[in-house]
């Protein structure tokens, strides 16, 4: 008779070996998995372009998000990470890549995005006066996050969407709207 360590040993290697294939398996089955997204991104409004006193200059911007990223799901995904970042080049960088939004989709149901105003979650901000008058690329990306198996990476550029090329300030008027996050974590639209 074989001892009880023995036997949970081979109970255990059997139970891992299995799991592997099982996970090796749901990986392959990404790899013939289509993906078709429908994705638009709009500069609905500069808010507001200024320098600060360190000398950078600062953005905030509202854009309009249009997102159907339901056929990224499949039965191995286990959530999406969206996120819409500015690029652009300066004198003193040949890249800068500044996130400005960004949201996880745990639900297939929840991966339609259509957002016709919402504001920059984080701070564009340029080392050094350079926003002026430059040319933008909007890029929205997305990574794949998998049960098992590797991520995968997608996105979306939208060129060359222009800047003022002079500082502008914030906009007070009645039908100047807002976006705030509710309870559930998803934006709001408000009216100041």
């Amino acid at each position: 008779m074989h001892s009880f360590v023995y036997r949970a040993n081979a109970l255990l290697t059997f139970a891992g070996t299995t799991l592997a294939f099982m996970a090796i398996l749901a990986t392959i089955t990404d790899v013939f998995h289509k993906t078709d997204t429908d994705v638009s991104v709009k500069l609905a409004r500069v808010e507001r372009l200024q320098f600060l006193k360190n000398g950078n200059d600062e953005a905030y911007l509202a854009f309009e998000i249009n997102a159907d990223l339901r056929t990224l799901f499949s039965w191995n995904t286990k959530q999406l990470f969206v996120f819409l970042a500015a690029e652009y080049s300066t004198p003193q960088n040949q890249l800068n890549q500044v996130s400005l939004w960004d949201r996880i989709i745990e639900h297939e149901d929840d991966a339609v995005l259509k957002l016709p105003y919402v504001r920059n979650k984080y701070k564009l901000i340029d080392q050094g006066r350079n926003l002026r008058g430059k040319a933008v690329n909007l890029t929205l990306s997305w990574n794949i996050m998998p049960v098992s198996g590797r991520l995968q990476w997608g996105r979306v550029v939208f060129p060359d969407v222009q800047l003022p090329s002079e500082y502008t300030s914030m906009d007070h008027s009645p039908n100047f709207r807002t976006m705030g996050v509710g309870h559930d974590g998803f934006e709001r639209a408000a009216t100041l």
